[in-house]
Order: structure tokens, then sequence, then C-alpha cells
């Protein structure tokens, strides 16, 4: 029987007739099955006779039959292998490709420009409380950027009883960095910020960059030349005219607004040039000044020793400018096509002062 068995198990020619020899020989009521069954009905000493026998028969059959399934495993495995063969010579399909965010790209451009000129980078808390945010920058009650309209509040308060927000600017850094670090301080602050409006070009959620300066004898002659380094060496250009014109805002004083020349090309906007020649206009790009005596008080600073300018700019907009983006908006698509078509690729490899024009 055992030599029968193992013949039709090695003839086997596929998984299927070696399970259904399985069935008829293993099964619930195959022959072996059977035989194991017969132990019950034996005496004593047939059973001591024939048991071993019987389990021994088992035990072969068992191997024969794994042996075989493995055997045809293995065959079945090489079929399949060559029949989906891999052409290596033929080119991968092309997988997705992402890129550098042009927000990405200009905020490490501005902080190699800035640490060129000795301004170390200061971040702070998204989430802010009214007094860093509003109070201690001068900035009255009756503002309309405290409004429940530009601002995004809160319901609970802090421990101290303070309104909780969304920070509108980076603003607060300065302030604490004022608080916890003695001058001399030459800091940028970059970093997201939120306001309730949304179009073209005002997004609830944007990025901003603010500069601080405090030492003794500084003057709006420092300020000037601070920025016209920045915007040369941010937009690669020598000739870049500023235009400070008289403004107001709580946190300066004085205040001035910053305009820089340019022209229309191509329906782009080029930064560069005087903005009364001829083919030229003025922009205005971003606001400044020499930092409210209030304000230097309010951070337990003398402002009888110490002085200093800010400013700040919006990141976005400086990318939007550089790079000829028309519409804030299409920044948080996640679009690489829209990147592509800027000249944001993954291959390129941007410097971190100079952009992809490099």
């Amino acid at each position: 029987m055992q030599a029968r068995l193992a013949a039709d198990i090695a003839a086997a020619e596929d998984l299927d007739a070696l399970e259904a020899l399985r069935v008829t020989t293993l099964g619930k009521a195959g022959s072996i099955t059977a035989l194991l069954k017969s132990l019950g009905a034996m005496t004593p000493d047939e059973r001591q006779a024939q048991g071993p026998q019987i389990h021994a028969l088992r035990e072969t059959i068992t191997a024969a039959l794994a042996e075989r399934k493995a055997a045809l495993d293995a065959a079945a495995l090489d079929i399949k292998l060559a029949a989906e063969a891999i052409d290596m010579t033929l080119p991968a399909d092309a997988a997705p490709k992402g890129s550098v965010h042009p927000v990405s790209q200009v905020m490490d451009e501005l902080a190699e420009i800035f640490a060129d000129m000795g301004f170390a980078v200061a971040t702070g808390p998204e989430i802010e409380d009214d007094w860093h945010n509003f109070t201690a920058l001068n900035i009255p009650e009756t503002h309309p950027a405290r409004a429940m309209h530009d601002t995004f509040y809160f319901p609970d308060k802090d421990a101290e009883g303070h309104a909780m927000l969304l920070r509108t600017h980076t603003s607060p850094v300065q302030i604490r960095t004022m608080m916890e670090k003695a001058p001399p301080i030459r800091i940028i602050a970059p970093g997201r910020v939120y306001r309730s409006d949304s179009d073209a070009t005002h997004t609830p959620m944007f990025h901003q960059v603010e500069g601080l300066v405090i030492d003794r004898g500084i003057h709006m002659g420092h300020l000037k030349w601070t920025l016209e380094t920045f915007l040369k060496a941010y937009f690669e250009r020598d000739d870049i005219v500023l235009r400070l014109r008289p403004s107001y805002f709580p946190f300066t004083e004085p205040s001035a607004e910053v305009d820089v020349g340019y022209k229309q090309e191509k329906g782009r906007r080029i930064v560069g040039g005087h903005g009364d020649d001829d083919g030229h206009a003025w922009m205005e790009l971003l606001g400044s000044g020499m930092v409210n005596r209030r304000v230097i008080a309010n951070c337990g600073l003398d402002p009888d020793e110490w002085q200093g300018f800010a400013f700040g700019v919006g990141v976005d907009r400086l990318a939007m400018l550089k790079y000829g983006m028309d519409d804030l908006r299409a920044f948080f698509d996640g679009d690489l096509r829209w990147l592509a078509h800027y000249g944001f690729g993954a291959l390129s490899v941007p410097t971190l002062s100079g952009g992809i024009s490099a």
C-alpha cells in the first residue's frame, strides 16, 4: 500500500491532483485515517503489533505529500516568473517629482541675506495674547486691527485675563526679544500670521518677515541703508531706488512707507530703476520706522539710552514680485504645474541668497 501511494503522489501532475490524493489518504474518510480508526477495535496485542506500522505509514505519506507540494510550487513559480519577465532595457515610468515651495525658498534667501548683515533669526508662538500682539506695541484699544472682523480671537483668555488670538503680525516676536535679551539687538522675525482677509492678493494665513535693530545712536539713515542693501541682494539688482513717504504706525515714530521703482515688462512687474523715470512707476513694498519710545519702555528698556528701527514686509509678496506670480491663492494649491511654470523644479538647486535665478 505504501509503495502504491508513494507512486501515485510522485505521479501527481499539479496541485489539484495532489490535494485529491491527500483527501483520499489523510482526509476524514481517507484510507490511512480508516486504518488509524481501526486501532480502537483491535486487541491490545494486535494494536501493539500493527499500531507502529500504521503511524509510520501516515508519517511517510505526509512527508511525501509535503515534498511533492514543494516541488510543484517551485515549478509553478518558475513558470510564473518566466511569463512575467521584465525587460530591464525599457525606461521606468516617470515618478512624480516635487519642488521647493516659493515661500520656503524666499525664507531661506531672507535668512541668508540678513545673516550677512549680522542679523539673527528669532521666532515666537503663533497663538498670542493681546498684550504682546497689540498693547505692548502701542496699539490702542480702539484701533481697527483689534476688531473681530480683522483678527481671529479665541473664546478663552489666559491666566492673566488677556484675550488670546492668532497673531496678526510677527511684531510680538520683537517684543519678546526685547524683554528677554539685552541690547544690542539685530533680528529678523519670519513666520506665519493670520488676518481675516481673502482675495487675489490676500489670504487668511500668510507669511511675514519683520526686522528689528536696537542699539545706541540708531537713526533713519541706518534703516534706509539696511533696506537698500537687503532689496538689492534679494532682487539681484544694483539699480534699486527707494522712496520713503511719511506714514503712521502706532509702534514706530517717525514712520515711513517704503516704495520701490519698477516697470512693466510683458505683463510682469520688474523691480528696479527710479520710479520717476520714463516707463517706470512707484510701488509700495513695505512699512518701516524708528521704534516708538513707548514700545521701548514697555519692554523694560530706557528709550533715552536705546533707539532702534523696525520694518515689515510680506514674504508671499516678495516671492510674487521676484518670480512673477500674480495670484496669492495659487501658493496654497500644491499644483506642481504651477511651480514648474515659474521655474521651480525637482532638479533645480537654488542658492540660499540668490534663489532659482542664480
